[in-house]
């Protein structure tokens, strides 16, 4: 998602929404994988949505070529490739045994994909930028649905015997979209500052762990963060409270 703080311009540039339509294209030929049963190169293919979706807000920043236009072209682009595209490939990979129960939850996971997408809109000109997001980011939802479709077309035969859990989990990250939670935005992070040495060896393994296992890995790392919402949040609410509590004994 590109970051509209600053005035819009209109017209249209065509590096940043050439990477736009890298995404489009990328979660449209999702959709088409799994039709055909390539459910691997499917998760892959919303992966590459991802990348390009990152590039072309950073892309249109340092060149200076944000633009009305650009920001609704990007956003139509994330409905297609993360809202249907993980939607339907989670579907045809598993939740179509489910029969009904199976598209209303693939349904409900791209219905709350455009609700996300619509309150990120309505928050864009707000002069106060926060370093966290209310909800979970689309992006980060179809990143957690396209690793588990790639680890399980990897491990599991019988996907039949794992929809319902699959169900589940389609609906829960759903329902994390569309809710208050915060989550940590790493987007923000300032790539030409100094960092600690740590930083650098911390990524090298990362960089290494990812290559070893992608699936596995991206698996892991966006399990751990869709709860780390709740988490933050409900640390944050009762560090709120002692902190009342502590006022309001010290104001006897």
């Amino acid at each position: 998602m590109e970051d509209y703080q600053k005035p819009l311009r209109s017209g249209i540039y065509l590096l940043p929404n050439l990477l736009t339509t890298v995404g489009l294209f990328a979660g449209f030929y999702a959709v088409v994988a799994a039709m055909e049963g390539s459910f691997e190169v499917a998760a892959i293919a919303i992966f590459v949505a991802m990348i390009a979706d990152g590039l072309d807000g950073r892309v249109a920043r340092l060149t200076s070529t944000q633009s009305i236009f650009g920001g609704h072209y990007d956003s139509m682009s994330d409905m297609l490739s993360f809202g249907v595209a993980p939607a339907l490939v989670m579907y045809s990979w598993a939740l179509n045994y489910l029969g009904k129960i199976g598209w209303v939850a693939s349904f409900l996971y791209a219905a709350a994909t455009a609700l996300r997408l619509a309150r990120f809109n309505t928050q864009l000109h707000e002069s106060k930028v926060k370093p966290y997001s209310q909800g979970l980011t689309c992006t980060a939802a179809a990143g957690m649905m396209a690793s588990t479709v790639w680890l399980g077309s990897l491990y599991i035969h019988d996907v039949q015997f794992f929809a319902i859990p699959i169900a589940i989990l389609t609906v829960l990250v759903a329902s994390f979209m569309v809710s208050t939670f915060r989550y940590h935005l790493f987007k923000k992070l300032y790539f030409k500052g100094k960092v600690p040495f740590l930083t650098v060896v911390f990524s090298l393994f990362l960089i290494t762990a990812v290559a070893l296992d992608p699936p596995g890995i991206l698996f892991a790392i966006f399990s751990v963060y869709i709860f780390s919402g709740p988490c933050l949040t409900f640390w944050q609410i009762r560090k709120m409270r002692q902190a009342k509590r502590m006022h309001h004994h010290s104001a006897r």
